[in-house]
């Protein structure tokens, strides 16, 4: 997958030199059209011009419900072979607050904070001496301010309304790895959840990306491509796995202020490294680390509004629901059904 990235960041740059200057004038890359943001569930999309802010807020809510194994469907009777608890649905709803800065026009500076809140309903199995088998369904929950996350966009290309930005960035571990709840066995006391319910990755990481965007006369699109490097091992004793991502779309302006688009998304996550002391791995799959990570495919379909009266020009509204393809978890985790994300940016 690490190999897969890199060649994608190349072609990116290559096709960039294979491209046919017909025009000796500088055409740059025009930030003001409804389309020259990327779909909102993209990250670290644009750069700014010198001297500009931007502001954003993101609500992004995550569904995920029914059982994979590697890449075949499972049900509640082949997770109790192993395990005491099997989970049944979960959602995560993050709330972003971001900002954007620009000091020159070949640097813009990035920050985002996260707020998280995950809900996950369980079924723990008890089977008695006689064979018999009780079912008891319970719930857990976490929330709390996630990692900060601060990034440098430098801008390597704009002409030929065609730009090419890198990104550099560095999570800070600010968000909580000891969230707890009561369990159904945990006798009324709160104790540690499992790693999809904590709220940070108690580890400081690095962050690699490249950024290519076009435009035509109606259409536009780009290219992504991004690593994420988990550095230390954290408190718990374990560190987070890489996280590999390239995402492509293509949008359209129907209006001069609105506009639909496409994409799609391969997304791969290690397995955890470490494991936390504090987790029994043979009581429910979260907390295993064998069932963490894997390889997601998604499309998107998304659209962007852009207001252009002088009161309110540089406000964007933005909404993508992204939806899975093909999923190949490691070992045994919920599936993913829907990521909503809606959005404002205010640009300055």
């Amino acid at each position: 997958m690490k190999n897969i990235l890199w060649l994608a960041m190349a072609l990116f740059c290559l096709h960039l030199n294979a491209q046919e200057h017909n025009n000796k004038e500088e055409n740059l890359w025009d930030a003001h059209r409804t389309s020259s943001h990327a779909p909102i569930g993209v990250m670290g999309d644009h750069t700014h011009q010198k001297g500009e802010f931007m502001i954003s807020y993101r609500n992004m809510r995550m569904q995920m419900k029914d059982l994979r194994y590697n890449n075949n469907d499972v049900t509640n009777n082949f997770v109790y072979q192993n395990y005491m608890v099997s989970p049944q649905e979960m959602t995560m709803d993050m709330h972003m607050l971001g900002a954007m800065y620009a000091p020159s026009d070949k640097l813009t500076l990035m920050v985002m904070a996260n707020y998280i809140t995950n809900d996950m309903d369980l079924t723990m199995r008890m089977t008695n001496n006689m064979g018999m088998s009780m079912d008891t369904d319970f719930s857990t929950k976490s929330s709390g301010f996630s990692d900060v996350s601060i990034s440098a966009l430098v801008q390597l290309i704009n002409e030929n309304q065609q730009a090419l930005h890198a990104e550099f960035g560095v999570g800070i571990p600010t968000g909580s790895i000891d969230q707890k709840d009561e369990t159904a066995m945990s006798n009324g006391k709160e104790v540690i959840l499992p790693y999809p319910m904590q709220i940070g990755a108690g580890s400081f990481s690095t962050k690699l990306g490249m950024t290519y965007l076009w435009q035509a006369e109606k259409l536009s699109g780009g290219a992504q491509a991004n690593a994420k490097f988990y550095i230390n091992e954290n408190d718990n004793d374990y560190r987070l796995g890489n996280q590999y991502l390239a995402t492509s779309w293509l949008a359209l302006d129907a209006t001069s202020f609105f506009s639909f688009s496409v994409r799609a998304e391969a997304n791969y996550v290690e397995q955890i490294e470490g494991n936390n002391p504090n987790l029994n791995p043979m009581m429910v799959t979260t907390a295993n680390t064998s069932n963490i990570g894997g390889m997601q495919l998604n499309y998107a379909l998304g659209t962007n509004y852009y207001f252009t009266a002088k009161t309110l020009k540089g406000l964007r509204l933005a909404a993508e629901i992204k939806l899975p393809a093909y999923q190949e978890p490691n070992g045994i985790q919920l599936k993913q059904k829907y990521t909503l994300s809606l959005g404002t940016q205010y640009s300055f």
